[in-house]
């Protein structure tokens, strides 16, 4: 019987180290599939509920082990460093994630796009929230400490907490206690393509999915309403801008 381990230690080490890299790649994607293949069998609310568990096992398990491998400290269950760090150098970092989170979007966008077209890149891309955005909701309210239908105030402080939060400029204007209207005055996206002479980049599609389900995932009795989104005409105050209002039955 051959030792299959042999293969593998007799590679060279450039080929080790690339390997590595691609095992970061494949635990990250078959957490992904794992994800989208729970809310494809179970609905997203089941999904949600379960990936709770699985984040807690699995980064606890993998954090601890790259811990000891690398033999960084663990203070609260992060790397000592990160907790450590000041108030400044904590949103630095989270803009740069936030710039890094938006530039994987849209490389995957245009990855898509470049092999299939706009049409099969933007009927991915808008599916696509449908799966991100109540994903990134419950994630907000459980940082938050949020209740299921905290309202307007609730929606509010989430939307303060979104990934592009820190790298896109955003208003909110109160209507009344139970309607506000959010509006993208300056968006990364659109303003890179402002700079190139490009047309506005038509969100309006993948928008009437992310917000509307945004929302819903705060507290499922806000409707949501656009109030113009490219390749809407805007002013030049704003890209987009949504209506969000709180009604009393919870649909």
């Amino acid at each position: 019987m051959n030792d299959m381990s042999k293969i593998i230690n007799e590679a060279d080490d450039a080929l080790l180290v690339k390997m590595v890299i691609d095992s970061f790649r494949r635990t990250m994607v078959h957490y992904g599939c794992w994800f989208a293949e729970v809310e494809h069998q179970l609905g997203m609310e089941k999904a949600l509920a379960v990936e709770k568990k699985a984040w807690a096992g699995s980064f606890s398990n993998q954090l601890s082990r790259l811990a000891k491998i690398f033999g960084f400290e663990l203070k609260d269950g992060v790397p000592a460093h990160l907790s450590g760090l000041s108030r400044e150098a904590l949103i630095d970092l989270l803009k740069n994630l936030g710039v890094n989170w938006l530039a994987n979007d849209g490389i995957w966008f245009q990855a898509v796009e470049s092999e299939f077209g706009m049409i099969d890149a933007k009927r991915c891309n808008d599916t696509c929230w449908t799966r991100y955005s109540p994903y990134e909701a419950e994630r907000v309210k459980e940082l938050l400490g949020l209740p299921d239908n905290g309202g307007i105030p609730a929606l509010k402080q989430a939307l303060a907490f979104r990934m592009y939060a820190l790298i896109n400029k955003q208003s909110i204007e109160d209507v009344d206690a139970n309607t506000i209207i959010f509006r993208m005055n300056e968006c990364r996206v659109q303003v890179a393509r402002q700079r190139k002479g490009l047309e506005d980049y038509p969100c309006k599609s993948a928008g009437m999915v992310e917000y509307p389900y945004f929302a819903r995932t705060i507290d499922s009795r806000i409707a949501t309403e656009c109030l113009g989104c490219p390749p809407d005409k805007h002013p030049q105050e704003w890209f987009c801008a949504w209506k969000f209002t709180l009604s009393e039955q919870v649909k």
